[in-house]
């Protein structure tokens, strides 16, 4: 009888609820307990049949154009490199002494040189501020040339707005020449202090052989020390956390992911109190000297329909960019790998606050009297329901968010007006103006994260409410012609990763699927189709499985080098060119940018004979003698040892 009650009370309830006219086109048109229910059954399986298909047969084809891809690229310094961390210490050594010594022993036919890591984010500032001075230099000097009658001048002060006025170019001539001083000193101290130097180096091979052998096995007993990975190519190093200690990495990322939790399931929070503010008798309360300009019909009309809207606005325009600095803090070494980390921070996000957020706390919201009279077990079921009704929403969001976004990536007029302001306001030297034209990179973390939200609304709703997939096919087809072009024409490479990304893009799609699968499990619960329902746990798990096969199957290719591939690309080039010296192709590779093009004084390496198995070493001997101390024969050793 209860369990009658229930259901006249659910039922009752779903009569209550608004429905638009796109509903007679998607599930929710279906009576309940009607076999048609069947039909969408099929269609789901056809549809994740297809989708794992699909999937399969591209991560084949970007696997193997990967293995082609590395087969076949011109040498790079990072085939041949290993970034080495967690060297332990040694009391007798140095570290780059440590680190020669162990790649000597246990890597004698392949190890070729190294370089150590600094910390020279000091350095690199007043590198950075001095070459923000050299450029206002020759901007006054440029400024003198073309109007020698009058001696440009500056004040002091904070961006030359205040301050005692003084002659431009001899301040900033004699400003240059103490930071140069400066410089001097900052690195004469980074290189000879000895903690200035991070446990941690990059070490080249003499073969790219070598160097996979190395960066994909464990090099010692203690599976915490000695860590190698393959390095990044020069340009995607991201300096900065190579002086992060690797201890300190774990406790950065757990701060962060418990940051990214609040932040993913907690934004509304400081946006609702922002928008408070933003509100008639929040900015009264706060500034009660504005009241007279606030009580303006225009301008109460302004803050009333506007100011609330763009507070949440400039918060998801920063997203991004918060998403970015906390992967930073995580201390990856890699600007690949931390863009990589911020795509999946967004894509969470924008799976709970954009697609969840809009079908369970807008329903909330729309249907709050019906949920305040019904039983909290029905929520669910209510929710069900709602899933179909907000296909309208999310058609008007890809017009907007998603067609519209596409359109104003191929206009740009964002970069336009930046691009105007900055040649109008700060561009003072060539150099400025190449940097205000420079159209930068393609921004990894952000799109990519978009374009998974709407492969997951298609995902959706192509089995509820299928007159949803022209707006995403089209989207699509319009986003594939655009940034097909925008890449090959307009963005600078900032990095090549060789598709290490696509791992991350099918694992999202997976996820996409599975989601799709349980929400039409949940709808067709609120329908009465219970004979239809079970044969829908089976799709989730076998997608599951799937994504399982992949990673077994093809994943190894992003993440390892083939030893085969690596032996036949050293044999080949040293058939075709017997002559190289590798060892000087890769002596600068990995120098901090802030040494290069100066004199940079490396330590002095260790020459071991091919036929002494031995290497030198300053370490002292750890076996039982009459004298504890007593070195090894070493051409370390010395009077003061």
């Amino acid at each position: 009888m209860l369990l009658y009650i229930s259901e006249f009370t659910f039922w009752a309830t779903i009569k209550d609820l608004t429905y638009s006219d796109i509903d007679k086109l998607s599930i929710s048109n279906v009576p309940p307990r009607s076999k048609r229910f069947w039909a969408h059954l099929g269609m789901a399986y056809a549809v994740s049949f297809w989708t794992c298909y699909v999937l399969y047969q591209e991560y084949k084809i970007v696997a193997n154009l990967r293995l082609h891809f590395l087969a076949s690229e011109t040498r790079r310094p990072d085939q041949f490199t290993v970034l080495v961390r967690n060297v332990p210490p040694d009391p007798d050594e140095s570290v780059s002494e440590h680190v020669e010594h162990f790649f000597c022993v246990n890597h004698p036919d392949h190890y070729l040189t190294h370089q150590i890591v600094y910390n020279t984010n000091n350095l690199a500032k007043l590198v950075a501020k001095k070459r923000s001075l050299l450029n206002w230099l020759i901007y006054y000097q440029n400024k003198f040339e073309r109007n020698n009658t009058k001696r440009p001048t500056t004040k002091t002060g904070f961006c030359g707005l205040w301050g005692k006025t003084v002659d431009a170019i001899d301040y900033y001539t004699a400003e240059i020449e103490r930071l140069s001083k400066e410089e001097a000193s900052e690195r004469e101290k980074v290189i000879s202090d000895p903690n200035a130097i991070v446990p941690a180096a990059f070490v080249s091979f003499r073969t790219r052989w070598g160097a996979a052998v190395c960066a994909q096995t464990q090099q010692t007993s203690n599976p915490t020390i000695w860590l190698t990975e393959w390095a990044p190519e020069p340009r995607d190093v991201y300096w900065d956390n190579l002086a992060i200690p690797y201890v300190e990495l774990t406790i950065r990322r757990l701060l962060v992911a418990i940051a990214l939790f609040f932040l993913t399931f907690f934004f509304m929070i400081p946006i609702a109190f922002v928008q408070s503010l933003a509100n008639i008798e929040g900015i009264e309360k706060v500034f009660p000297f504005l009241k007279p300009i606030i009580e303006v019909k225009v301008v109460k009309s302004f803050i009333q329909g506007f100011l609330p809207g763009i507070a949440l606005k400039i918060f998801l325009i920063l997203l991004p960019t918060i998403l970015m600095t906390m992967s930073k803090m995580e201390g990856f070494t890699a600007i690949s790998s931390m863009e990589r980390r911020s795509a999946g921070k967004y894509h969470l996000f924008l799976l709970v606050n954009v697609f969840l957020g809009s079908i369970i706390t807008g329903t909330a919201f729309q249907q709050l009297n019906t949920f305040l009279h019904q039983p909290p077990t029905e929520i669910p079921k209510t929710v069900g329901v709602s899933i179909p009704m907000k296909a309208t929403f999310f058609i008007t969001y890809i017009m907007v968010d998603g067609w519209t976004g596409i359109a104003a990536e191929i206009v740009r007029l964002v970069p336009l007006v930046m691009f105007h302001l900055k040649n109008t306001f700060l561009v003072k030297t060539e150099q400025d103006r190449e940097q205000a034209m420079d159209p930068g990179f393609l921004d990894f973390a952000t799109y990519e994260p978009r374009i998974q939200l709407y492969f997951l609304l298609g995902l959706v709703y192509s089995v509820i409410t299928p007159i949803l997939l022209p707006f995403i096919i089209f989207f699509f087809a319009f986003a594939y012609v655009v940034f097909r072009h925008q890449i090959i024409n307009v963005y600078n490479q900032k990095y090549e990763s060789g598709a290490r990304f696509w791992p991350d893009v099918h694992r999202r799609i997976i996820i996409g699927l599975v989601i799709s699968q349980l929400l039409l499990m949940g709808l067709l619960g609120t329908k009465q189709a219970e004979s239809s329902t079970p044969c829908l746990i089976v799709l989730p798990i076998l997608t599951i499985w799937f994504n399982w096969f992949c990673k077994g199957r093809f994943e190894p290719a992003f993440v390892r080098f083939p030893l085969q591939d690596a032996m036949v690309k050293d044999t080949l080039e040293r058939a075709t060119e017997p002559n190289l010296d590798i060892k000087a192709y890769l002596e600068d590779a990995y120098v901090h940018p802030v040494f290069k093009g100066t004199e940079f004084e490396r330590p002095e390496s260790i020459d071991v004979d091919e036929d002494n198995l031995l290497v030198p070493t300053k370490r002292n001997s750890r076996y039982n003698s009459d004298d504890s101390t007593t070195k090894r024969n070493s051409r370390y050793n010395s009077d003061d040892g």
